[in-house]
């Protein structure tokens, strides 16, 4: 089986800020199985929050290379581990491989990678689009630009949170939810919980740092108003069982927990223990988009708007628009890299 990879800079419609961070353009890897004529594609992005630029990660992928002929007639869910060991434990790069191989093999076996699994499309949920920090009418205006979404989660970590969400409301009857990425105390998430539930408020996203005393959490967790997500703190499988003491539910990149099969194992186990079920991206393409998107049947919530929030791309597939995810009916997961439109995105 070849490998190749693809640098791109993917550019942003605007500036997508949250309270750690803003940036202007994202840095994407696609990566291509090919075998037979059939070409798999998995996508990851770089990110240093997570300590994963991009020559790391595509080192991580080289050395994946000796294991990629198993994957011709092997199951990518019963060669995780050994993918994961040969990258030597970058879920980054494991992610963008594992995705690859569940689309190439969706394509040799002529289904849906959703259906590859078992699983049944319907009653799946709608997928929100996302409002990075700016000024208030700038954040009005990108709402008032995608009128359309039934959900909004709203970035927040400023010192006027409550006012954005006031204004916010104003604008629109859809649901809320908002994610504070870590920037609030025990104390803030408390009282703003009571507030946001009234302004209609469906969620509250990782308001704790990681780094947070679990007794904040613990008591977070037992008194707050609104369910608490786990986004930062579940990141990779192990951390589901340790999420259902302190939240509520949990949100499931694909990226931190290495792809689509530690990501299925993942929220299977978390319906298990009774926990509510998301599947978020980062700003990334149709391709990374189309992977998490067979997820859908096991969640209770989406966002998967990453490919929106760019102002064009060199990648197609499943379709998000006004929130309404299309069924993905083509072989694999329904991700097409257009190459004659590569050239302006590539990174040296």
């Amino acid at each position: 089986m070849k490998l190749r990879t693809y640098s791109l800079k993917l550019p942003l419609a605007h500036a997508f800020t949250i309270s750690r961070e803003s940036m202007d353009w994202q840095t994407s890897i696609i990566v291509e199985l090919e075998h037979d004529g059939i070409r798999g594609y998995g996508e990851v992005t770089e990110n240093e929050f997570y300590g994963h630029p991009r020559s790391a990660i595509l080192a991580s992928i080289d050395r994946a290379v000796p294991l990629l002929d198993a994957y011709v007639t092997g199951d990518p869910l019963e060669l995780f581990d050994s993918l994961l060991a040969a990258v030597d434990g970058d879920t980054f790069a494991a992610s963008a491989i594992d995705m690859a191989a569940h689309d190439w093999q969706g394509k040799k076996l002529g289904l849906p990678t959703w259906k590859v699994w078992g699983l049944q499309w319907r009653d799946v949920p709608s997928s929100s689009y996302t409002i990075g920090i700016d000024t208030i009418p700038a954040m009005i205006a990108k709402l008032q630009e995608q009128p359309d979404w039934p959900i909004y989660k709203i970035k927040l970590g400023t010192s006027h949170d409550l006012e954005i969400v006031r204004q916010l409301r104003d604008q629109t009857n859809a649901r809320f939810r908002v994610d504070a990425n870590c920037a609030w105390t025990a104390k803030q998430t408390v009282e703003n919980s009571t507030a946001l539930r009234d302004l209609g408020v469906e969620f509250i996203e990782q308001p704790l740092p990681q780094s947070a005393p679990l007794e904040d959490k613990r008591w977070v967790y037992q008194h707050s108003s609104l369910p608490i997500i786990a986004d930062e703190d579940c990141q990779i499988p192990t951390d589901v069982a340790r999420c259902a003491e302190f939240y509520h539910g949990i949100n499931v990149k694909i990226c931190k927990c290495g792809g689509l099969t530690p990501g299925l194992n993942m929220l299977r186990e978390a319906r298990q223990l009774g926990l509510r079920t998301m599947v978020g991206c980062m700003v990334e393409s149709s391709i990374g988009i189309s992977g998490a998107a067979q997820l859908l049947p096991l969640l209770d919530y989406a966002d998967l708007d990453g490919a929106v929030l760019l102002a064009h791309e060199p990648a197609a597939g499943v379709v998000v628009a006004a929130g309404q995810i299309s069924e993905p009916t083509t072989a694999g997961t329904g991700a097409r890299l257009l190459t004659d439109r590569l050239a302006e995105y590539l990174l040296p």
